[in-house]
């Protein structure tokens, strides 16, 4: 991987998919690294600043004017005010400009922040650090377009899911440790507020510093002219991202995913004192765990999808939210009652270890829910409008946390538990989570195809950089069982339509995935010419729309598993829609449990002896270079096929 001057292009940069090992190895890279550490300055430092000022007026102080049980609420309603009134117009600043100069400009704004924050802290003047509040949420605001806009024009897109896992993984890190840290140094008997003043100073600094090395990256819309009208910029941008209905979605999926965070962090200190029946500390470890959770989940999401955008995982996600989250309102709910217990006294007891365990997991399965989905905004959102449609998506989140402390606030006051509502929340996110899934019935069918590769077969796919990111190609493979089509699926890393037999949606279970997938049935032309027509229509119309087709070019489930002749519909379609056509070959899939071996009645039929082969049995995908649509010929596709076949026959 090549090391960074001053500019990146624009878009899709130029490296080998499998020039690193790992998503750490991009920590050593300087397109990456000095953005991650700018990234996590900037995190520690909002939450260093936060916590601080909210116990020097919470403990330290007192302010007639300024409640102490009311400071942490208006210190978090000041700092995602804006958050609400400048997404839409920080969306397009960082559209117009270079990138990095945007960043390197709001590091700027950050030390003038915190230079005034400090002479804040040290004079205990309250009305100067609700002002910087207010400003390090215009700080966070600014930057949170620049962040998710910049990470696809720098990373391959099989790279893009574990960056943006190490950018979550980061944040919550320094969330976590700003936390920590502003709580242990504004507490020091005389020097506490100095050394905060100088801490929040020197983050900031250091922000600044590493900025400095990020490389340029040009701007993706220079011609933007800017509505610097907050109301109607802001609901442009939703009705921008509601055009890509699949993105638009996706926003929502992530905005509900905040809700269901901002519940459970909002209720930790009440949660661990008057169910727990822990101190304070124990409240800081309910952070620890929550965090390291949505770390490790964000980690392992490159390792689960094979180094591609899965959003396979955001179901498996949600299910281990639900799952989870109901079962921590089991752990919590029959708690004897006794002293209030420090840290070492709470963990000696073995109920709280179950405690401890769900909100790990719970936390863990939030990352493998928002990572992909934030990496699928990144890669399926027009670049020219990426951070507007991000933006859009932080409006939406700061919408979303306003609405949790305000249904939080309700059932409170209404004497549910905090249990009960760790307990609603979780049902209500199977609820949300079923629904977008429905609405948006990809992330189902790359669910089944994650599992089915993972958990079905042993699936090793070579060559699957062949298959173009972006732009319509067709997809020519053999065809051995009934789960080829889910199996490819869970190769590429964009959608693929797929013209198939029509009989194959009478399979149960199958037929209402390949429905859901919009798979277009075709039947013979000799058996119905208009179905045969009004397929070939809809496949040039997936060709012209620049998406992935998928086809079967032997027309048919081989009966004997030896690759059969193709027929000419490929080169049909060739002739409507000029475009590159990917060979594939699927192996040692004859011979499974989906595959026409067992003779039922004297007729080829598959699915009769299900643990014929059991399971985990190895099977692989082998992609051929894409062939131009005018070097094509049907012999030649099938000898390209039969090639791939070979490969793996000899290997």
């Amino acid at each position: 991987m090549r090391d960074f001057d001053d500019t990146w292009p624009p878009e899709h940069p130029a490296a080998a998919p499998d020039a690193h090992p790992n998503q750490f190895a991009l920590l050593r890279q300087r397109r990456f690294a000095p953005f991650f550490w700018t990234q996590f300055c900037g995190a520690a430092n909002d939450n260093l600043f936060k916590f601080a000022f909210t116990v020097m007026v919470t403990y330290q102080l007192s302010i007639g004017w300024l409640p102490a049980a009311m400071a942490g609420l208006v210190i978090g309603a000041l700092f995602i005010l804006p958050f609400l009134l400048f997404s839409a117009t920080s969306g397009q600043l960082t559209d117009k400009f270079e990138k990095t100069a945007m960043i390197r400009f709001v590091k700027n704004l950050e030390i003038a922040i915190m230079l005034l924050a400090a002479w804040g802290f040290i004079m205990g003047n309250v009305p100067a650090l609700l002002v910087c509040t207010f400003m390090m949420g215009l700080h966070s605001t600014l930057f949170g377009p620049v962040k998710f806009a910049y990470l696809p024009q720098v990373l391959h897109e099989r790279e893009l899911t574990g960056g943006n896992g190490m950018v979550e993984m980061g944040t919550f890190v320094a969330i976590l440790l700003g936390n920590v840290v502003g709580g242990l140094i504004v507490a020091m008997p005389e020097v506490g507020h100095q050394n905060v003043a100088m801490a929040c100073v020197g983050l900031a600094v250091l922000g600044r510093v590493t900025a400095a090395r990020i490389p340029r990256v040009p701007a993706t819309d220079p011609g933007l002219k800017i509505n610097w009208n907050p109301v109607s910029e802001t609901w442009r941008n939703l009705k921008l991202a509601h055009g890509n209905i699949v993105v638009f979605r996706s926003l929502l999926g992530i905005s509900w995913m905040w809700f269901f965070g901002a519940v459970f962090l909002s209720q930790f200190p009440s949660f661990a004192k008057e169910v727990l029946h822990g101190d304070a500390h124990v409240a800081s470890a309910l952070l620890v765990v929550f965090s390291i959770g949505i770390g490790a989940g964000s980690l392992m999401c490159e390792l689960l999808s094979r180094r591609h955008v899965e959003i396979g995982l955001v179901p498996l996600g949600a299910i281990g939210m639900t799952v989870f989250a109901v079962d921590l309102y089991f752990a919590s709910r029959g708690l004897p009652a006794s002293e209030v217990m420090g840290l070492a006294a709470f963990l000696a007891q073995s109920a709280h270890w179950r405690v401890m365990a769900d909100l790990l997991l719970l936390s863990l399965f939030a990352g493998l829910y928002s990572v992909p989905m934030y990496a699928l905004i990144q890669l399926r959102s027009p670049a020219t409008h990426r951070a507007r449609i991000i933006a859009a998506n932080n409006i939406l989140n700061a919408l979303f946390m306003i609405a949790s402390s305000l249904i939080a606030g309700a059932l409170l006051a209404m004497d549910v538990t905090i249990p009960q509502i760790f307990f609603l929340v979780g049902l209500a996110n199977a609820v949300v989570a079923l629904y977008i899934f429905l609405l948006v019935p990809e992330y189902l069918l790359r669910f089944v195809a994650w599992v089915l590769s993972h958990f079905v077969y042993r699936f090793k796919v070579t060559g699957d950089d062949n298959i173009p990111t972006e732009g319509a190609a067709i997809l020519a493979c053999n065809h051995v069982s009934f789960v080829d089509a889910v199996l490819l699926q869970a190769a590429s890393p964009r959608p693929i339509r797929f013209l198939m037999d029509h009989r194959i949606f009478k399979v149960p279970v199958l037929g209402w995935l390949f429905k859901l997938a919009k798979a277009i049935p075709i039947a013979p032309r000799h058996e119905d010419p208009a179905a045969y027509e009004a397929a070939f229509a809809a496949a040039a119309q997936v060709l012209k729309e620049g998406d992935l087709l998928g086809i079967f070019p032997e027309g048919g489930i081989t009966q004997d598993g030896t690759l059969q002749a193709f027929k000419g519909g490929i080169m049909k379609l060739l002739e409507q829609q000029p475009v590159p056509v990917v060979p594939m070959a699927l192996t040692n899939l004859w011979g499974s449990f989906f595959s026409r071996i067992e003779l039922v009645g004297g007729k080829p039929t598959a699915m009769a002896k299900p643990f014929r082969r059991c399971i985990f049995n190895a099977v692989g995908l082998n992609v051929g270079a894409p062939v131009a649509a005018g070097e094509v010929q049907l012999e030649g596709l099938r000898e390209r096929v039969a090639d791939l076949l070979e490969v793996s026959a000899q290997g």
